[in-house]
């Protein structure tokens, strides 16, 4: 009940993700909060205003003006103690993100004193788009939150990212911006993640790499940053990124920029989580023109990157935390200790690619996390956001 008594509005846009509204203003409301809302001529043809009026105790405005009367947008904007948008379109992320306003859902967001927090939702293309990172960057920078978006199932038929946080997540992000004491253990803390996967150059056009996509790594990086830890995660090459304003993505390529960016941050990290699948080896010599096809096999001579986790290791200071991960295929978890053990890690997360639903660009994951005591915790299968909540709590509990 930690929302007693907060003053939310409610802003619905035109999303296929409006179904969930219901259920989410009744949580809201379970929670303490007073909830009125707005939807716009869109959002009524995904949900009913009778519905949402029913639960929140409240009328649903969808007009400036309803016949002879006016709903006063400065009025509410000043009311509120925090405006969520959500589901937020990619047409009203838009409007929002240029200074639109031909609906009522527009004019509160301009008139607000108040906090305003984005829960976005639309297919994946969509989210990816330039104007769309675009137009979050500009909503970031006009001091909006936004709500990271989640990755499963769309309304079109793919499986990708663009799908509105789940419910249970948008409600406890609420919680938390709303009193930062609650569910904050890592406020104050610094975290350095490292996620992806690197390339490692022959010619201008071609590379050794992995099929990492940095998912689990990001998934870290988030959940750190929603206990209240300041981020800096360290990226591979990979077309997903992370939107929550806590986390400052370092953009990197090869294992030797992600060994840089790691031993810049490393000092000032209390918590340090090593998830990228760095490349072991790279070419003695990269062409500087394309390698062009020839009669003959083509013999690539290849020398070790540096490791990162092992330095670390070495420079670790009392009380910070380090976590590795071991991705094995045999002999796991002889493997994973002699990691642990070499490397001076405090943790190292074993994966199986024996395991059907873990390793690469899969949603889930199952994981043993292995303690520098020898103790040990192995996790079922599931998302990997949940595994990520499973592996801070374990580290941080153990530690």
């Amino acid at each position: 009940m930690n929302l007693e008594g907060k003053k939310i509005v409610l802003c619905i846009s035109g999303s296929i993700a409006a179904y969930k509204t219901p259920e989410l203003t009744r949580q809201l409301v379970k929670s303490g909060a007073i909830v009125k809302i707005i939807c716009t001529e869109a959002a009524t043809r995904f949900v009913s205003p009778l519905a949402l009026s029913t639960v929140s105790k409240n009328e649903v405005l969808s007009n400036i003006n309803d016949g002879d009367s006016w709903n006063n947008h400065v009025e509410l904007g000043r009311w509120a103690d925090l405006i969520l948008i959500a589901p937020c379109s990619a047409n009203t992320l838009g409007k929002l993100a240029n200074g639109l306003c031909d609906n009522l859902l527009n004019a509160v967001y301009l008139s607000a004193t108040c906090p305003v927090v984005l829960a976005p939702a639309m297919d994946e293309d969509m989210w990816h788009h330039p104007s769309t990172r675009h137009n979050l960057k500009r909503l970031k920078s006009y001091g909006n939150t936004i709500i990271p978006v989640g990755h499963g199932e769309l309304a079109s038929g793919l499986v990708g990212d663009g799908r509105m946080a789940e419910l249970s997540e948008i409600i406890q992000f609420i919680q938390t911006f709303l009193d930062p004491k609650t569910g904050q253990p890592l406020k104050g803390k610094t975290a350095l993640v490292s996620a992806g996967p690197t390339f490692e150059r022959l010619d201008p056009v071609r590379f050794i790499g992995n099929f990492s996509t940095g998912k689990m790594g990001i998934a870290l990086a988030e959940e750190l940053a929603r206990l209240g830890a300041k981020v800096s995660l360290v990226l591979g090459p990979t077309h997903l990124r992370s939107v929550h304003p806590a986390i400052q993505t370092v953009l990197v390529e090869s294992a030797e920029e992600m060994y840089h960016a790691c031993d810049a941050a490393f000092a000032q990290s209390d918590i340090t989580i090593m998830a990228a699948a760095v490349a072991d080896y790279k070419p003695k010599n990269k062409s500087e023109q394309k390698i062009k096809k020839g009669d003959d096999a083509l013999e690539i001579s290849l020398i070790k990157n540096k490791d990162i986790l092992a330095h670390l290791g070495q420079v670790k200071a009392a009380g910070q935390i380090l976590v590795g991960f071991a991705l094995e295929t045999e002999n796991e978890i002889t493997n994973a200790l002699q990691k642990l053990q070499k490397k001076n890690a405090d943790f190292i997360v074993l994966n199986s690619l024996q395991d059907v639903g873990a390793g690469f660009g899969s949603d889930t994951n199952k994981v043993t996390i292995i303690a520098k005591d020898g103790s040990s915790n192995e996790l079922p299968l599931m998302s990997k956001k949940e595994t990520a909540t499973a592996i801070i709590q374990t580290i941080t509990n153990l530690h």
